[in-house]
């Protein structure tokens, strides 16, 4: 077994990221999409992920075919999932707007924009299906709790089931700024209510009879 797949082991008994070490003799040789004279080094991420990081710019290359081995050993409902958080605070790298070539074929790396105030762009190889992420934003990803859907990132689905839930988060916030937080957090919160209701439809109409009689 090689260093990649003895670190993998061990990873799986901590829990834990573990230290850059030098490639395996074999393992091709990788440079950084960022830093092309950098070599890739060998790591487990947080969560048990093997990957490649660049000593330079600290960014991590997830190739394809281990990223979904990986994958697949995680729990089903984490896969195919909308964030559960939009905005998580994040300072992305300097290079996360340089366009890249996969380290691996060479292909053109596209993007998909993650976020909304401190928005980030994944990158993805749609040859090989390999992923790279900048620096931090693994651990971004874990947070909005996407690390198990990043190939589902980057289908036309995601993108319009993200866009409407953009909307509804834009929207809310502006309910906040008209009526101050007190009143909009009743609202919401009645909101709920109704919409569990068998009936809630009934407390709706009623609502909009009051403000029609006021106008």
């Amino acid at each position: 077994m090689s260093e990649f797949g003895n670190a993998y082991s061990s990873s799986q008994v901590s829990g834990q990221a573990h230290a850059t070490v030098p490639p395996s003799a074999a393992e091709k040789s990788l440079r950084c999409p960022k830093h092309k004279h950098a070599t890739l080094m060998e790591r487990v991420l947080n969560g048990g992920l093997p990957a490649m990081t660049c000593p330079e710019c600290e960014g991590d290359w997830l190739p394809g075919e281990t990223y979904r081995a990986w994958q697949q050993r995680q729990p089903e409902a984490q896969q195919n999932v909308l964030p559960t958080q939009l905005n998580v605070p994040f300072e992305p790298a300097a290079t996360d707007t340089q366009a890249s070539l996969c380290p691996e074929c060479q292909h053109y790396l596209s993007r998909a924009k993650l976020g909304q105030k401190h928005s980030f762009y994944l990158e993805r190889c749609s040859n090989c299906e390999g992923i790279w992420c900048d620096r931090g934003e693994w651990d971004v990803l874990q947070r909005m709790g996407l690390q198990a859907s990043l190939s589902y990132v980057f289908s036309g689905e995601w993108k319009t089931r993200l866009k409407a839930l953009e909307y509804a988060e834009r929207e809310r916030q502006a309910t906040i700024d008209k009526l101050g937080e007190d009143i909009a957090y009743r609202l919401f919160e009645l909101a709920d209510l109704l919409e569990r209701h068998p009936n809630g439809d009934f407390g709706v109409a009623y609502l909009m009879r009051r403000f029609d009689q006021s106008s």
